[in-house]
């Protein structure tokens, strides 16, 4: 099949809300009871419920067409095609009280998150200056965290993720409760690139390590490797044909790159994969030594 096939919103959310029991049963699938869900009989680290599954052991999950692509080995066009010719029932996501978003408040200054970014990080200070004077950046009062902040098309705060500054061990890395996953950490320049990271710390270093022209560009960081902070920027700004996906040189940064590049091919945008030398673009700028 074509990836190039065009697919109405209408139906790819018909394929997304696919009910994943019934699919998988009519391929012959065992499922287990768990709770409010199902196991998969052949791998227990699967959970299902209803056309959302979760991979306990990889901690990743998704919709009824991301579970084809990954449990299925097919692109997005033939996954998206396969669930809406088995004609199984679309089922509506169970509604849970929603999570109220509450930001952490913010410090009286920004000490530990310049000295960490700065410093240990080796994010040049007027690319730091430049995001907390966009009120995209701040420290948080309790454990002078770095809050990396994703507004709205309106301005409004609807994301937040936190990274610690502490420059032992592995980093505390947090998205506060009831963040919406659309609006993660991103910058629009008005170009008609956009520049796709996993973590706002990557974004960052990608900026300093590349400064000519920078803020005309659009950055956004998924704080992971989900696809909907990049499918709301191509909403946002229409104007974005061509997206450089710039996720971590691993394993699991490939995988989410092929994954998006798949769902871009079928909407008709251009996408190239820039890859760091080192596991990511932090690595990349702090192995340079010296200040940039």
């Amino acid at each position: 099949m074509s990836p190039y096939i065009h697919f109405t919103q209408e139906q790819k959310d018909r394929a997304a809300a696919t009910d994943l029991e019934s699919f998988l049963q009519s391929r012959g699938e065992k499922l287990l009871p768990s709770g409010r869900d199902k196991r998969l009989a052949g791998d227990h680290s699967v959970t299902i419920r209803g056309n959302h599954w979760y991979d306990h052991s990889a901690r990743q999950g998704g919709n009824a067409i991301s579970y084809v692509q990954r449990f299925c080995h097919l692109g997005y066009a033939d996954a998206v095609s396969l669930l809406l010719c088995g004609g199984h029932a679309s089922v509506k996501p169970e509604k849970e009280p929603p999570k109220e978003f509450t930001p952490p408040a913010a410090n009286g200054t920004m000490r530990h998150v310049f000295a960490y970014l700065v410093q240990h990080r080796r994010i040049h200070r007027e690319v730091v200056s430049f995001f907390a004077h966009a009120h995209l950046l701040y420290e948080d009062a309790a454990h002078h965290n770095c809050v990396f902040v994703g507004l709205d098309a309106q301005g409004v705060m609807r994301h937040a993720h936190l990274r610690g500054t502490g420059s032992r061990g592995k980093p505390f890395r947090q998205t506060v409760e009831g963040s919406d996953a659309r609006y993660s950490f991103h910058y629009a320049g008005g170009s008609s690139s956009l520049y796709v990271f996993e973590s706002p710390v990557d974004l960052l270093s990608y900026i300093t390590l590349h400064p000519d022209n920078w803020q005309t560009q659009n950055y956004v960081a998924c704080c992971g490797t989900a696809f909907a902070p990049v499918e709301q920027m191509l909403r946002t700004y229409p104007q974005i044909d061509r997206v450089y996906l710039c996720l971590d040189n691993d394993e699991a940064g490939h995988k989410a790159a092929q994954r998006m590049e798949e769902y871009l091919q079928a909407e008709g945008i251009a996408s190239m994969r820039l890859v760091p030398v080192h596991k990511d673009w932090n690595d990349d700028l702090t192995q340079l030594g010296g200040t940039i």
